[in-house]
């Protein structure tokens, strides 16, 4: 099989613990590109917190694209376009808050470039971190959010959130596409928007096939785009369910996982130099 697109989660799958791109996994990567391989960043992060990623990798200059905000918006890194947006209604964030009161759990969302919470949290704050965005920290959280947003998260330890989880995905599941990003982010989109549902949205746009993919994650929200993708790859750390619905098992993201199937899965059938 040739592959024309490689998808890649980025915390936990192509960036290493320290957040950035080893130099073999670089490597392989660009010379993918070079010959004329997509590579198509998917991430939970909004739009603002891949833009770094994306330059480091010269997506513009290879035409390729980012999924931000776990498919929430489908983005043209060349021309910085929009493809497809995707958002929650501002009724659809108040019925989110109430339900964070009643579980007692935080809650945050992004309205431009600020991460909005009603209470200052170490989850957030790690949110925070990893995306580059400013915390505003508001009176009311519905009052602060006056417009749609593209998603939400409730945030909280994982032995708290994770019974959470279950309950809200029985009880919310006609209303909202509901995912673990890691094991203290459950988030929120719009019904039917994933990874998985943008992944198949930006192929068709392509007129590239479905076996034609090779897509990378770890977690949770990487699990519809790894059943989706021909080839459908789970890296070393990643839970075991996760493995289990993967076509394979790379290495971890602190050992090339994602290099090593670059490298085994497209550049091998490619000539290419230094």
């Amino acid at each position: 099989m040739t592959y024309k697109m490689v998808v890649l989660d980025m915390d936990d799958t192509l960036l290493r613990d320290d957040h950035t791109i080893s130099a073999r996994t670089k490597k392989a990567l660009m010379q993918a590109q070079q010959h004329g391989v997509k590579v198509v960043l998917a991430s939970g992060r909004p739009t603002f917190g891949m833009r770094q990623v994306a330059d480091e990798l010269n997506l513009a200059d290879y035409g390729s694209f980012i999924l931000s905000f776990n498919g929430g918006k489908i983005i043209n890194w060349k021309t910085q376009t929009e493809l497809f947006s995707s958002t929650l209604s501002v009724s659809a964030v108040e019925k989110l808050y109430e339900i964070s009161v009643q579980e007692n759990v935080f809650i945050h969302t992004y309205v431009g470039d600020q991460i909005i919470t009603e209470k200052a949290n170490p989850y957030t704050t790690i949110e925070s971190e990893l995306t580059g965005l400013p915390i505003s920290v508001v009176d009311n959280f519905v009052e602060g959010v006056p417009e749609p947003v593209v998603k939400v998260l409730m945030v909280e330890a994982q032995e708290k959130l994770k019974p959470i989880e279950t309950k809200l995905k029985a009880a919310l599941a006609s209303d909202f596409s509901i995912m673990r990003s890691k094991p203290f982010f459950l988030e929120f989109t719009e019904k039917g928007v994933t990874k998985g549902t943008s992944l198949n949205k930006l192929i068709e746009t392509l007129g590239i096939k479905q076996e034609e993919v090779i897509a990378m994650g770890d977690s949770y929200n990487d699990q519809e785009m790894i059943e989706f993708a021909g080839l459908g790859v789970a890296m070393g750390n990643a839970p075991a369910d996760i493995k289990s619905i993967a076509d394979l098992v790379t290495d971890t993201n602190t050992n090339d996982g994602v290099a090593k199937v670059v490298e085994d899965y497209v550049l091998k059938d490619l000539v290419v130099t230094e």
